[in-house]
């Protein structure tokens, strides 16, 4: 079967560059409806503006910046009903890719799914958030692939994108990366036992924190006026 195409971006500078925004967003060392001026990124970057446009445009592809014309790019601002919609969208997807994965999983999955949780506990340990990030993506990503059906593992990846957003809450607190940490752990031991049970209530209850952590705390801010 062909796999489907993902388009990427042209240039390892623009990966780069995506990548880099990627993570600040994510870590909330860049805010919602914070301004993202060409000038300023061209310069950090040390690269020319059509590189950065072409950057916004695939962060804007990817649900995390607004584009508004005659006024320039904006990290995107979720609201509540955005988030609850897209969060059921990741639930729905994630159990039934769970439901999907061959158990009791094969050796050498269980040992490449170890290797990647390795380098999320060490960077937890480290206090190494985009670390964390990274390994936290690469973690889901290849889980999600063993489903075996490539479009629904692009789904789920392009979903968690969209609320990558509503995470800054969570991407960088000690509390939510220790028990992401532990629920992964416990995911690797229900696929080498092939509890499908325990991993599919794994998987639905694992993407809650950020959910509910964001909805809270705008829902407080509403309250105070802000």
């Amino acid at each position: 079967m062909t796999e489907p195409t993902i388009r990427q971006p042209a240039t390892d500078r623009v990966r780069d560059m995506v990548a880099a925004l990627e993570e600040q967003i994510v870590l909330g060392w860049l805010m919602p409806r914070e301004r993202l001026l060409e000038d300023r990124l061209a310069e950090q970057f040390s690269c020319k503006k059509h590189v950065v446009r072409e950057a916004l445009s695939e962060l804007e592809r990817m649900g995390l910046v607004d584009r508004v014309p005659n006024k320039g790019a904006m990290v995107r601002l979720l609201g509540p009903e955005e988030v609850r919609q897209i969060y059921s969208v990741r639930e729905a997807l994630e159990t039934l890719a769970a439901e999907q994965i061959p158990l009791p999983a094969a050796a050498d999955f269980i040992a490449r799914l170890t290797q990647i949780q390795a380098r999320h506990a060490q960077a937890i340990d480290a206090n190494d958030p985009r670390a964390a990030f990274r390994a936290n993506m690469a973690f889901h990503e290849a889980l999600f692939s063993a489903c075996g059906n490539p479009y629904l593992a692009e789904v789920i990846r392009s979903a968690a994108q969209k609320v990558h957003g509503a995470r800054f809450f969570t991407a960088a607190s000690r509390l939510h990366l220790t028990r992401a940490r532990d629920e992964h752990w416990a995911m690797i031991e229900a696929l080498r036992a092939g509890d499908r049970k325990t991993l599919v209530a794994l998987c639905r209850s694992h993407i809650g924190p950020s959910r509910d952590t964001y909805l809270a705390a705008v829902q407080s801010r509403a309250a105070q006026g802000e």
